[in-house]
């Protein structure tokens, strides 16, 4: 795949994302409506899309670390893909989510929107597609210093979060501005509907693209 299809899937996995209720946009809703100022729905968000960004990190750093070893880089992407793959058919037979992130307070939105990410696959499903642009930028990097390409990595990474995390919170904050400003209450308790069939099988997809760039050379 090109680099331009590789970054439009990175957008496209967060407006998706961040259109989910399950990645938290009600949450902020609910904080503007408890404190009847506008003003918590935007911090709401931030803190949202703070543990999103370092749920993303979490998971893409260490493959950052991993595209070092350049001769087992199929076999990373590879092994990137059916966990990918493992991970969407989990949640496909499963259909239910993780308990203990009821446990978590309110209060602590960062802490719940990077547990979140990690437990529903949100920074797997980036993976295939970071390894594609890691290779797409590699063809010589049988040249270059490990420091060198392990910076570049970890850069490509960041960016990747960045990218993902402003694509997710744009289109969940643009839901639950208009939901708090105009629709109400009403709009949220008829018009919940729930992905996780969805997000099942876009992992499940993902990962099987990632499986076809890995034997694609």
């Amino acid at each position: 795949m090109s680099a331009a299809g590789l970054w439009l899937a990175v957008v496209v996995s967060g407006l998706y994302h961040g259109i989910n209720p399950g990645m938290g946009w009600p949450l902020a809703v609910s904080s503007a409506l408890m404190e009847r100022r506008g003003d918590a729905l935007w911090r709401a968000l931030a803190a949202l899309a703070l543990g999103h960004f370092l749920a993303m990190l979490a998971i893409l750093l260490p493959f950052a670390l991993m595209t070092l070893l350049i001769d087992w880089q199929r076999e990373i992407q590879v092994g990137a893909g059916v966990i990918v793959i493992g991970m969407g058919l989990y949640l496909l037979v499963t259909r239910r989510h993780p308990r203990f992130l009821s446990r978590i307070p309110p209060s602590r939105l960062a802490l719940w929107s990077f547990l979140v990410a990690l437990a529903h696959g949100a920074a797997l499903m980036l993976v295939p597609i970071y390894l594609g642009l890691c290779e797409l930028d590699e063809l010589d990097a049988g040249h270059r210093a490990a420091t060198s390409l392990m910076a570049q990595n970890a850069g490509l990474s960041l960016t990747v979060a960045l990218a993902h995390t402003a694509a997710m919170i744009g289109s969940g904050g643009v839901i639950a501005y208009a939901v708090h400003r105009w629709l109400g209450l009403k709009f949220l308790s008829r018009s919940w509907f729930d992905l996780e069939l969805v997000w099942a099988l876009s992992l499940i997809i993902v990962g099987a693209l990632g499986l076809w760039m890995a034997f694609q050379h």
